[in-house]
Order: C-alpha cells, then structure tokens, then sequence
C-alpha cells in the first residue's frame, strides 16, 4: 500500500493519498486548500476547500458525513464504510470538532492498520476538550500499532497516544 501525505493550504491541514499499487486508483483524503479529495474526515474549510474542483475534475463525488454537509455548501454523498479504490474504508462517526467528524480506518494489505483522525485525535492532543470521552472511547477499538494519521501535525500511533497524550494518558484508554 501507498501512503503520501502533505500539508496544504495556510493552515496546513494534512491531505493524504493512498493507493493498493503504483499506478493504481487513488483515495485522497482531506481536501484542503490548494489541494483536492474525495472523502473528507469532517466538513472545516481547511479540510473541503478543493474538493469541488477534484469532484468536477475527475467526475467523482465527494463523501462527507451527512451531519457536515451544511458546513461545505457543495455537492456531497453521505460518507459511508466500503470500498474505495480497492480499499476498504471503515467510517467511524466521532461528533465533536464537527457535528459530522469521522474517522476513517483502513487495514493494509500488509497487515498494518491506519486511523485517519481529520482534527479529532492529534499527536500529542485533541480536537477539543469536551470530546476527550469519545476520544478514548474510539482507542478502545485500535490495537496500539496503529498508526494515526491527523488532519495537522505528525503521524503517531494508538498506543503512543494512550501513554503520553495528556487528554488521555493514565485513563486506560
């Protein structure tokens, strides 16, 4: 499995890219701005500004949690688990940093898991306070080698969030 990821945009939100095989179909994930993606992890600017254009340019619809949909304003199908460019995307509604924020996990075909998080778990944080329950809530189902991937800053994993974020460190999580 191909995985790229990249900041865009001012904010530089984290848009990733990820193929079976080189040459292959593609899912991009977070369209951010100057960037582009066909499913979103929630509905922020940051993550959905290019998504029209990407959507329009290559005759492929965006994929937002439906709960999300008023904050793009654009076209959009409701984002739900199956398979994507030969991958198979489990989605995982986490509300919170948006109404509609997602999770999105895929499993490799070498074994290795992936947690594609948007602005819900970061390296080291959280989207936001009052979400630290359904934060912990969500780590329960990832073993602690998988990797996340946020929507800004550096990839970590699940067990090294359960030891050393301080939002959920010493909570069993």
């Amino acid at each position: 499995m191909l995985v790229v990821g990249f900041g865009s945009g001012p904010l530089q939100a984290n848009c990733y890219l990820l193929a079976k095989a080189a040459g292959g179909p593609c899912v991009v994930v977070d369209p951010g701005e100057e960037a582009a993606a066909p499913l979103a992890t929630h509905g922020h600017p940051d993550h959905v500004a290019s998504a029209a254009e990407l959507s329009e340019a290559h005759g492929v619809p965006l994929h937002l949690h439906p709960a999300d949909a008023p904050l793009y304003g654009g076209d959009s199908v409701p984002l739900e688990p199956g398979s994507f460019a030969g991958l198979d995307v489990d989605v995982r509604h986490v509300p919170g940093h948006t109404p509609g924020s997602v999770v999105l996990a895929v499993e490799t075909a070498e074994g290795g898991r992936l947690a594609l998080t948007g602005d819900t778990l970061f390296a080291g944080s959280i989207g936001r306070g009052d979400v630290a329950e359904a934060v912990r809530d969500l780590l329960a189902v990832f073993p602690d080698d998988t990797v996340v991937l946020p929507g800004h800053g550096p990839a970590t994993t699940i067990g090294r969030e359960r030891v050393g974020n301080p939002f959920l460190a010493g909570t069993g999580a």
